[in-house]
């Protein structure tokens, strides 16, 4: 079906997202429908590009295709589960639709849920109308055997509609070549016309495993090259790819015996080592001229490996027991061209640590360090509501990106509101919260929210009984000092009110009210008819003001809303409902920190 979006969904705020002005709450989507709607400054930026977010409900296994033209501004797809679209997208397409600038994005559902589907301009904060549809495609067709690649026999190939795809929908050709137990082999590809991704694996019963992958190598620009080590003997498989995924094209593929990798320096923990990074430097697996170091760890061992140049940006990798790259750093968390990792080793074994430079040409000298660490401390036990006075020293534990922490394990509550206040005269303090087992991966974090300078106030409502971890650090590396944390528990979310068609309710945001996104908000139920239009009206002398509908589910998400229908800092909205139901407004501020007194009118549309 075809319908027209009449309002920008710039809906609920946050500030969980680094580097983003306003995220919204995505406006609803289904497979099949065909929508026009339009980017404009009321919406949503992040890292210097606007989006309108878009959810949809799909099940494992289906193949869908999205497709975005617009002409006022480069088109981009990203595809992200519910809730994650702070992380890395599971699908993105920039041109593949062929048609200028106009996107096309395909892929396969990974798991049966919820997805957001961002329209988006490539860079910048232009703007303009577009069209997006969804919709299901037709099952692959059959992969053909793989094609042989033989030793020094260049294949010259190209990516087209029809060719197989994988599990992630993305369009590749198949060659296939024997090797030897420790055998290295060495494989370009090249194209004008696509970003060149290469990928190895072997085929496990009908199901493709993948042992290593490629993009840029370098000195050859976005062409890919790769030296793979065969750990046992037989047949393996080489994918031919575009790096997004979709785009089409002729290719070369060679295979060549690589020059011989670099000899490895011993190293133990504890040691510095000097040395100089040269033009005639052997090449690591990915084709970087690089010094490798080795070392032995046991399982739980804590360490941080940094490495200095005054003639060159630095970049380390560090490789585990099974030939796998475990982290890499190219600037050690901001301390200019230098790099730092830290680690907890997970398997005990002969790790690697490759240095080399961040460009194609770097070279000179260099100071190695590894060092053990300490393992963290355990958390400190803090019940909601009460406070705690601490520091964070040069003995402190540090995360990946080089900041001293101080973890504090908090019982929560479902549906109850978390609220932590962090201030520090000696940093620019920095709260995140996240699950209590496992990696530490913050749900919900904050810098400056508090209003005062460079203190922080984290809200946090958890979806489910448990332990958290509350995270407290300087915003940024090589920062040590005194701080001081209050926590509340501001109780249950409040239960929403009630409001008629014609109706008026003059509000006040506090920080008691109910709070989604770091943002808080009153929210009113009001019962309509299909076909029934009315107008949203929202005023406030306080605060930037946003206005949002949607249907009366938990979630909450917006059907339409707007923050400067009325004027630039005033709401209204007109809206029809698509069915009888019951819905719920939101009244809310702009970003996290405004509150005050409000007016929300409610009345038929004109």
């Amino acid at each position: 079906m075809r319908r027209t979006l009449m309002a920008a969904t710039a809906a609920a705020l946050t500030l969980a997202t680094a580097g983003s002005v306003a995220a919204q709450s995505p406006a609803r989507l289904a497979i099949g429908d065909d929508l026009e709607g339009i980017l404009t400054r009321a919406d949503a930026q992040q890292d210097g590009y606007r989006y309108d977010d878009h959810v949809f409900e799909a099940s494992v296994g289906q193949r869908l295709e999205a497709i975005l033209r617009a002409d006022d501004f480069d088109a981009f797809l990203e595809v992200y589960g519910e809730g994650e679209t702070a992380g890395e997208p599971l699908g993105w397409d920039d041109d593949g639709l062929g048609e200028g600038f106009h996107s096309r994005l395909r892929f396969t559902v990974p798991y049966s849920g919820r997805f957001v589907l961002r329209a988006r301009t490539l860079a910048g904060l232009d703007g303009g109308p577009y069209q997006l549809s969804l919709a299901e495609r037709a099952p692959p067709p059959p992969a053909p055997a793989p094609k042989p690649l033989r030793l020094d026999d260049p294949v010259a190939g190209e990516l087209a509609d029809g060719d197989p795809v994988d599990d992630a929908d993305a369009i590749h050709d198949a060659f296939a070549f024997t090797a030897s137990a420790g055998q290295r082999d060495q494989f370009t590809l090249e194209s004008e016309d696509f970003d060149a991704l290469l990928v190895i694996g072997r085929d496990n019963g009908g199901e493709f495993v993948e042992l290593a992958r490629n993009d840029d190598g370098p000195g050859i620009g976005l062409n890919s090259r790769l030296v793979f080590t065969a750990p046992e003997a037989g047949t393996y498989v080489v994918q031919a790819r575009s790096l997004g995924g979709s785009d089409l094209g002729a290719y070369t593929l060679t295979r060549t015996t690589p020059p011989p990798p670099p000899p490895r320096t011993a190293i133990v923990v504890g040691d510095t080592r000097t040395g100089t990074l040269t033009a005639d430097a052997a090449t690591s697996a990915e084709g970087y001229r690089a010094d490798v170091y080795a070392f032995s760890g046991a399982a739980g061992d804590r360490v941080q490996i940094s490495v200095a140049s005054d003639d060159f940006d630095t970049y380390l990798s560090l490789v585990g027991p099974d030939g796998g790259v475990v982290a890499e750093d190219d600037d050690g968390g901001q301390i200019g061209t230098n790099s730092r990792l830290t680690q907890t080793l997970a398997v005990a074994g002969e790790y690697l640590v490759e240095v080399r430079a961040f460009a194609d040409n770097g070279e000179g000298r260099y100071e190695l360090a590894l060092e053990g660490l300490a393992p963290p401390l355990p958390p400190i036990d803090l019940v909601a509501g009460r406070n705690h006075s601490g520091a964070l020293t040069n003995d402190s534990p540090e995360d990946a990106d080089g900041r001293a922490y101080q973890d504090f394990r908090v019982q929560l509550q479902a549906g109850r509101r978390f609220q932590a206040i962090l201030r520090s005269g000696d940093f620019d303090s920095y709260l995140r919260i996240g699950a209590a087992e496992g990696e530490f991966l913050p749900l919900a974090e904050d810098d400056d929210g508090l209003g005062e300078g460079f203190n922080s106030r984290l809200n946090f409502v958890p979806e489910a009984d448990g332990a958290y971890l509350l995270r407290v650090s300087p915003l940024g590396p090589n920062t040590t000092g005194l701080f001081a944390l209050e926590t509340l528990d501001r109780g249950p979310v409040p239960a929403p009110g009630s409001i008629l068609v014609g109706g008026v309710a003059r509000g006040e945001l506090t920080e008691d009210d109910g709070l989604a996104d770091g943002v808080y908000f009153d929210a009113y139920r009001i019962r309509l008819k299909a076909d029934e239009a009315i107008r949203l009206t929202m005023v406030s002398n306080d605060f930037d003001v946003l206005v949002a509908i949607g249907p009366d589910d938990e979630p909450f998400m917006a059907a339409a809303s707007d923050d400067d229908g009325l004027s630039d800092t005033q709401a209204r909205l007109d809206w029809t409902a698509p069915e009888d139901g019951v819905y719920l407004i939101r009244a809310q501020g702009f970003d996290a920190t405004q509150l005050g007194p409000n007016i929300l009118r409610v009345e038929p549309k004109p």
